[in-house]
């Protein structure tokens, strides 16, 4: 693994950064929301759903910030020359940047996710221990995706200034804060179906489409391991979806489809599967660019 001393490079650069602390910081304030509607759905495990909502908008924005220059930051200041110098190929510096800045970013946030713990031991009681720390799996593979979504377009821009242009405009917003609002568009474009949020169709296409973008997939993974039911939405939005008598605008497979009726292509596992493509195929596209650039 020629890439392993540049990840621990770039891990202790991430590691020793004071963003990635004031962020896992923020995300214990962010995370921790007691509510009636999570303790009455998870009881004393509503202390792992904290964790999703600590990887809700907040956690996907401050990673994005965190990498997007990585590689153009470097290729600005022209260090990147020196990097390439060295007997690595393009590939093991796209490798080492993504493994040593998810790196990075795990550890502080994974600190936070101990404090998340601690408050919720005192809180509410002893939660299922394996159930937490599947949760905790879930979100840094999360971190590990963003990382390599930022890393990507970091390695295939020529400007700092571009890339968190495309990190945000192309990747945070659309991905992490719209995609329900674009994937419905959509929907309604292409099949002429409208779509009330509070009484959607029993589409397989719509609610695929929903849980196409890595937000989407990591909430119905993580929502899949907390049990509360299968969708794109927080875990406390899907509670109140299927309380009996309440309407809420969450796409929630249980509240919508009559059972045993939903798509196979609907279940929790292909959420896994989303994850892992953003996670290599962006990467991919990178690799071939990166490595055809003489720019550098």
């Amino acid at each position: 693994m020629r890439w392993s001393p540049l990840a621990r490079k770039e891990a202790r650069t991430v590691a020793t950064s004071k963003g990635v602390w004031l962020l896992a910081v923020l995300l214990v304030l962010w995370g921790y929301r007691p509510s009636y509607v999570g303790w009455d759905g998870l009881g004393s495990n509503i202390t792992a759903g904290y964790v999703q909502v600590a990887g809700t908008v907040l956690l996907p924005l401050g990673v994005l910030l965190l990498s997007y220059q990585s590689i153009v930051g470097e290729r600005t200041s022209g260090s990147v020359k020196f990097v390439l110098g060295l007997p690595l190929t393009r590939t093991d510096v796209l490798l080492g940047k993504v493994v040593g800045r998810t790196a990075g970013i795990a550890g502080p946030v994974s600190v936070a996710f101990l404090v998340i713990a601690g408050i919720g031991l005192v809180d509410h009681g002893l939660f299922d221990p394996f159930l937490f720390l599947g949760t905790v799996i879930v979100t840094l593979l999360y971190i590990g995706v963003l990382v390599s979504l930022a890393v990507s377009i970091s390695a295939v821009v020529s400007r700092a200034v571009t890339a968190a242009g495309a990190v945000f405009a192309g990747v945070f917003l659309p991905l992490v804060l719209f995609w329900t609002r674009i994937s419905t568009t959509v929907f309604t474009q292409m099949t002429g179906i409208p779509v009330n949020p509070f009484e959607p169709p029993a589409s397989g296409p719509l609610f695929f489409l929903l849980r196409l973008s890595p937000a989407g997939a990591y909430h119905v993974v993580s929502n899949w391991l907390l049990g509360v039911g299968n969708s794109a939405n927080m875990y406390s939005h899907v509670l109140t979806k299927l309380q009996p008598q309440t309407s809420t605008n969450a796409y929630v497979v249980e509240a919508t489809f009559p059972p045993g009726t939903a798509p196979v292509y609907l279940h929790e596992a292909v959420g896994l599967l989303v994850l892992l493509a953003w996670l290599v195929v962006p990467l991919g596209l990178a690799r071939h660019l990166f490595t055809r650039d003489d720019a550098v």
